[in-house]
């Protein structure tokens, strides 16, 4: 075996798909580690802290790096780290607080959205805050009048839009009058003057700017960060591909070498069972048990597994062992007086195992792509992120028309790496052992 993995290191598609694999197998192993299977789902699913410091649809912060691309990043403020928080008396129950929070803009383009988060406590009335806005030239808008409580989203404040000539706040508070279309570069203050009506009333914010780029990975419609779906869609390809192989090759092999040791009417129902198993529809028979069954990713994998024992590949393992039943060895075998299992397991399989592991590896990246196309079709695991599921709620949200390649492009480019990985590695080992196609 050690001469086989020498040969097989000679190829150089070997090398490069051993290299590749290796590489998603660490990818996954580390995630696994570090993002246990709770935290991804908790993180994917989302809750109300983590998706609204994120912006939507951001493209990934790399493309900063490309020339002449000068896109936004999320600026996330709050009083408490950021600000200057000064408070007076202005009578025996109103305090008057001003937090003052300037920051630095230097982007080529305007935020995606803009949105002000208040932390308040109060006994009876809810602390009113009046919201300033100034630009690096000295220009002091006033905002509007709130209540110092929840989340106001300015981008989406009518009343603000209209004072700001029909643009959003995003665009509105940072556009250069000279020239609408570009915005100031400089330092901004965000001036809050609140006014509490109690002795033990509290006011804190938090001010989040979003950008236009976000993570390695970018954001989808939901606010999620795609790093975390891209990074465990790897391990749950990988596994779904590798373990549907292993279920269906081993049980046919298996099946196959006692059908036809024992022949007769046990080799004729599984001879039958694989016609009839051939004309089915495999895509459709799934589709129709995550609608109507169950989407989990376990159940998939268990149809997958049973409609994928007595395919095609069952009557090429019975020629092959049916060569080998009529060996002289095994002749020999019988006539000292080896039972029917040791012959099975002892004679018949070993020989064929050579041809069962490159056909092993080159059937791997089409279950993982079967489980794509199945969550792409909105039909996979409804917790888990994986790749298909990415590319799904691409394609649902319209994201290359959109202008957001990005979403789709790095699941797919994902998929298409591990399949010709497999793929390189399967074909050098059929080359590696059958000494038809070897060349040395």
């Amino acid at each position: 075996m050690s001469d086989k993995f020498k040969l097989l290191l000679r190829y150089p598609s070997a090398a490069v798909g051993l290299l590749i694999i290796s590489l998603l197998i660490i990818i996954s192993i580390v995630t696994v580690i570090t993002i246990p299977y709770s935290e991804a789902i908790r993180l994917w699913r989302g809750d109300s802290e983590t998706w609204q410091e994120y912006p939507r649809t951001a493209w990934p912060a790399w493309i900063n790096i490309l020339p002449g691309i000068n896109r936004p990043t999320t600026i996330n403020l709050t009083s408490e780290t950021d600000g200057v928080k000064d408070t007076r008396s202005v009578s025996e129950d109103i305090t008057e607080v001003n937090i003052t929070i300037p920051f630095n803009f230097q982007y080529d383009d305007f935020p995606s959205e803009m949105s002000i988060f208040f932390k308040s406590s109060y006994k009876e009335q809810k602390p009113h805050v009046e919201l300033f806005w100034i630009n690096p030239k000295g220009e002091e808008i006033h905002i509007g009048s709130l209540e110092g409580s929840g989340a106001h989203r300015m981008s989406v404040d009518d009343r603000l839009t209209r004072k700001l000539g029909g643009k959003p706040a995003h665009i509105g508070l940072f556009a250069d009058p000279d020239n609408l279309e570009l915005p100031i570069k400089g330092e901004y203050t965000i001036r809050m003057q609140g006014f509490l009506f109690g002795d033990q009333d509290t006011l804190d914010a938090r001010m989040v700017v979003y950008g236009q780029v976000h993570g390695f990975a970018g954001t989808d419609h939901l606010r999620r960060d795609l790093m975390v779906g891209l990074l465990w869609g790897i391990p749950v390809a990988l596994a779904f591909g590798f373990l549907a192989a292993v279920g269906a090759q081993l049980n046919t092999f298996l099946l196959a070498a006692i059908g036809v040791w024992y022949g007769k009417w046990l080799d004729g129902i599984f001879r039958w069972i694989t016609q009839v198993n051939l004309i089915l529809p495999i895509l459709p028979l799934l589709i129709m048990i995550g609608m109507f069954f169950s989407r989990s990713i376990w159940v998939i994998l268990g149809a997958v597994i049973l409609l994928s024992i007595f395919g095609s590949y069952y009557f090429v393992l019975r020629a092959m062992f049916l060569q080998i039943k009529g060996a002289p060895y095994i002749d020999a075998a019988k006539a000292y007086g080896a039972g029917d299992a040791r012959i099975i397991f002892r004679y018949l399989i070993p020989k064929i195992i050579p041809v069962l592991l490159p056909q092993f590896v080159s059937i791997i990246p089409a279950y993982v792509f079967l489980e794509a196309t199945i969550s792409v079709l909105g039909l996979g695991d409804l917790h888990l992120p994986t790749l298909g599921k990415i590319i799904h709620d691409a394609h649902s949200h319209a994201a290359i028309f959109n202008g957001q390649a990005y979403w789709m492009i790095q699941p797919s480019i994902l998929l298409i790496v591990m399949g010709i990985a497999f793929a390189m590695l399967g074909y050098t080992l059929d080359r590696v052992f059958n000494p038809r196609l070897r060349q040395i």
